[in-house]
């Protein structure tokens, strides 16, 4: 499956009635800032380029940003640290990520999700997740397959820990061989996979996170710095 079947795949989807119900009463009622916005209120497809040697794996849209734009995470503050890292590392040609026709490409770097509704209170359930499985699953077969064609050193950034846990379980499901006992989540934390297949793990970019100060910019450049470092490798 290609990464455009998968995405026209996903955005047809309404196979979770929860979260169908969800996004769609999110795009009708929407919220008193964008009142005036016309709302996606589907499931938000990967964005990025499909011949990237990084896949960022986020962990649901949010109900205002990408719920509302229609691209990941556009439009919320969650992306705002995120793009403006993209920018710095250059993997992203502007730090910037408002709608989807803001002129804003990614380079070297495709962006997905494990659910790719707006779940109510920010949590999708176990059966959302596996439901959704199958296209995260569709988009690692196509990357570690190019990785592997290519020669080329591929890496994947899992922000936050459910990104991990989940992300591992699709890497096994392909073929990985995921090292025992399993990697544990932390900030910065780097596992390797294969000669060119590196995991990288970071705090997700969330106002939980941010607003705390668990995760601050320095310590988030930092990932992107060490993978672009890892990826440039010959």
């Amino acid at each position: 499956m290609t990464i455009e079947s998968t995405n026209n795949e996903v955005i047809g989807c309404r196979n979770c009635q929860r979260l169908v119900a969800w996004r769609e009463q999110v795009a009708r009622e929407k919220t008193r800032r964008f009142a005036d916005s016309d709302y996606w209120g589907k499931p938000v497809p990967g964005f990025g380029d499909p011949q990237a040697q990084l896949l960022i794996v986020g962990l649901a849209p949010a109900a205002h940003g990408a719920n509302r734009t229609g691209r990941m995470f556009t439009g919320d503050r969650s992306g705002d640290w995120l793009y403006r890292a993209l920018h710095k590392t250059g993997f992203a040609s502007q730090p910037e990520s408002v709608s989807r026709n803001d002129g804003l490409k990614l380079r070297n770097c495709y962006i997905s999700v494990l659910c790719r509704c707006a779940p109510p209170a920010n949590k999708p359930t176990p059966e959302e997740f596996n439901n959704c499985s199958r296209f995260l699953k569709a988009e690692i077969s196509h990357f570690i397959k190019l990785w592997q064609e290519a020669a080329k050193p591929g890496a994947i950034l899992c922000l936050g820990q459910l990104s991990q846990r989940y992300t591992l379980q699709q890497l096994s499901d392909t073929g990985i061989e995921i090292p025992k006992p399993r990697p544990a989540f932390g900030h910065g934390e780097i596992t390797d996979l294969s000669a060119r297949l590196r995991l990288f793990s970071s705090y997700h970019p969330s106002q939980q996170n941010t607003f705390t100060g668990k995760l601050t910019e320095p310590m988030f450049d930092a990932v992107f710095a060490a993978i672009q470092q890892f990826i440039s490798q010959k």
